[in-house]
């Protein structure tokens, strides 16, 4: 899977709307619009999950088509269709996030992608969340596909693949489960640091979005935050949360010992 997407990497540099780390034309949709991102909608019905990729919806691909724009600007409020407010925000920050695919069924697929070329911020952060309409097997469930690659050293350094394969055999304990859907009641948040081995390289987001392959459940992605932005007070990165329940587990430690004392 992941050799096949990075070749189709080379096309979607190619595809992509090129920023520097240091302006990131609508990182965090805050314009109201997709500005700066390569978006793309095509049928993805009789392509199965495994030959499924980004690369087929955007402009150029073998799916892809100019009459169609599954994909929609989403503002603070916004209730969830599907699951309602058991998704929680639609919105991560700011007043703006981005739905990968519409919501409703038909076999379509949807993606956007972000370069960017020289990328020396300490850190590449964003989020997202996903609901997936659970039916059939992993090979043709409604799903969902996020790479973050390092296109100078070729290398995949962030992948999410889930699908809604009967079961929950295609969706992991991020993931809860309601009225027929596995959504993430939680916004996932992605942060990669940059070393001096990583600092000037170029990076390439894409984020797919589908229904499955049958025609008949829906599948689509929330993404926001794309950039050298570290999640807003109260928000934890995930790297920092073992580290924070060690720090607690010593607080509570060294107070218990002060008053053994």
């Amino acid at each position: 899977m992941n050799k096949i997407f990075l070749l189709a990497a080379a096309s979607l540099l190619a595809l992509s709307t090129a920023a520097h780390a240091d302006a990131f034309v609508n990182g965090g949709f805050e314009a109201g619009d997709s500005s700066g991102w390569t978006t793309g909608t095509g049928y993805r019905g009789n392509v199965s999950n495994p030959n499924l990729h980004p690369s087929d919806v955007l402009p150029g691909g073998s799916l892809y088509n100019s009459g169609l724009n599954h994909s929609s600007i989403i503002s603070t409020g916004t209730v969830d269709p599907s699951v309602g407010a058991a998704l929680g925000s639609t919105v991560y920050s700011g007043n703006y996030s981005w739905r990968v695919e519409d919501t409703t069924i038909g076999g379509y697929a949807s993606a956007i992608s972000q370069t960017v070329l020289n990328y020396t911020d300490p850190s590449i952060f964003f989020a997202w969340k996903a609901v997936l309409e659970g039916a059939h097997g992993v090979t043709d469930a409604a799903t969902m596909i996020i790479q973050l690659i390092d296109l100078t050293d070729n290398k995949t350094l962030i992948s999410r693949e889930y699908n809604a394969a009967s079961g929950g055999g295609g969706v992991d304990p991020r993931f809860s489960s309601a009225n027929g859907f596995f959504y993430t009641p939680d916004w996932q948040i992605e942060q990669l640091n940059i070393d001096a081995s990583l600092s000037g390289h170029d990076f390439l987001l894409a984020v797919l979005g589908a229904d499955c392959e049958p025609t008949g459940h829906s599948g689509y992605v929330y993404l926001d935050g794309f950039g050298n932005a570290p999640p807003p007070p109260g928000v934890p990165e995930p790297a920092t949360l073992g580290l924070l329940g060690v720090g607690l587990a010593g607080v509570l430690g060294l107070r218990r010992r002060r008053k053994a004392g």
